[in-house]
């Protein structure tokens, strides 16, 4: 089983949703960063459960202990070693599913694969795992910051409902002001209406998170297998329910010609070469460019519905499931931080590599 992600900085992961914690280990943060270790609760309050009445109402409190790697304030260079202990599990809950396959989760594919898998909360394969990847991304955040990065993601669209305009007309300062995360109040309100709606139907629904990483220094990226969008691709299509990633004008892209989509090189008053426009993402030739970069990324509705589905048992008979326990209804208002801290880990992760490319 693959648990890390990275080169130089290098993320590995451990526990499960029902077990006693869930944790990390970092290898390669620099020495002598100072970390504010409530910037790093922050962001584990913002994945949490329980924050409002559209998430799943599991009462986690994901309270970080920091084990090693860190004297007074600052990282020591070594490994930083870290805990999320669980505490409010209904394992019982889940005592349906023990011999059942819910359709459409990683039931079915851990049993094929290792011949067993744990029940309670889906086990390894629970989004609970992204604790890890939040505490870990919010270490490479205070970093970044240390060089002007800045990282923004929002939900910028709930089923049907869907921001009309790019990142680039928004107050990204807005995100934190609704319990969706969308910049735009009154299309938030639209959503928060839908996600509400289609709990009490005991149904899920999906959506797109946008991502937006600025001030990025020119060069991040290597050829030719470890070009920087494939990475971001690779981080965020490692999140639970994602079925796609975009960066730049993606699939939008496909209908226009090359003259309308090529941006044009210039030379600002600083001296500095910028682009008109800035159809590439940030990203060419898969090394950044010093643009802003910006992505989606597309989640699936949760495959766990609380209404009752024909499914198959361990034995290959036919059943009938209606899953119990707390479930979010829509993921996206808590992905957010998760698509933040990927986005954090990869950039981090490849500015460090690029500083050993070159005197």
């Amino acid at each position: 089983m693959k648990n890390s992600i990275g080169n130089i900085f290098r993320v590995t992961t451990f526990g499960e949703s029902h077990g006693v914690a869930i944790g990390g280990v970092i290898d390669g943060m620099p020495a002598g960063i100072e970390i504010n270790l409530e910037k790093v609760q922050n962001e584990l309050d913002r994945r949490r459960p329980g924050q409002s009445a559209i998430v799943t109402a599991r009462d986690e409190k994901d309270r970080v202990k920091i084990l090693s790697g860190m004297f007074e304030g600052k990282t020591t260079g070594t490994s930083i070693g870290f805990i999320v202990e669980n505490g409010d599990q209904h394992s019982t809950d889940y005592e349906n599913i023990r011999t059942t396959f819910r359709p459409s989760h990683a039931d079915y594919t851990y049993t094929q694969k290792y011949g067993l898998r744990d029940h309670r909360g889906g086990g390894r394969s629970s989004a609970r795992e992204t604790i890890a990847r939040v505490v870990a991304g919010a270490f490479a955040r205070q970093a970044l910051e240390q060089l002007g990065v800045k990282i923004y993601a929002y939900t910028s669209q709930v089923g049907n409902i869907c921001l009309d305009s790019d990142y680039t007309k928004y107050d990204l300062s807005k995100i934190e002001s609704n319990e969706v995360r969308c910049p735009d109040a009154t299309v938030a309100k639209q959503m928060y209406d839908l996600i509400s709606q289609v709990k009490s139907d005991g149904d899920t629904i999906g959506g797109v998170i946008t991502g937006v990483v600025k001030g990025v220094p020119v060069g991040l990226g290597e050829p030719a297998f470890g070009k920087l969008h494939a990475q971001l691709g690779a981080a965020m299509l490692g999140i639970n329910a994602v079925k796609g990633f975009e960066y730049g004008m993606g699939f939008a892209g496909v209908g226009k010609r090359g003259s309308e989509m090529i941006d044009r090189f210039y030379t600002d008053d600083a001296g500095n070469i910028k682009t008109t426009t800035n159809n590439s993402g940030g990203i060419q030739g898969g090394i950044s460019n010093g643009e802003d970069i910006y992505f989606r990324v597309a989640f699936k509705p949760v495959a766990t519905l609380l209404q009752e589905v024909e499914t198959i048992d361990a034995d290959g008979n036919a059943t009938i499931l209606k899953a119990k326990g707390r479930h979010d209804p829509c993921v996206l208002p808590r992905a957010v931080p998760i698509v933040e801290a990927m986005a954090a880990i990869v950039i981090l992760d490849a500015y460090l590599k690029n500083k050993t490319t070159h005197l």
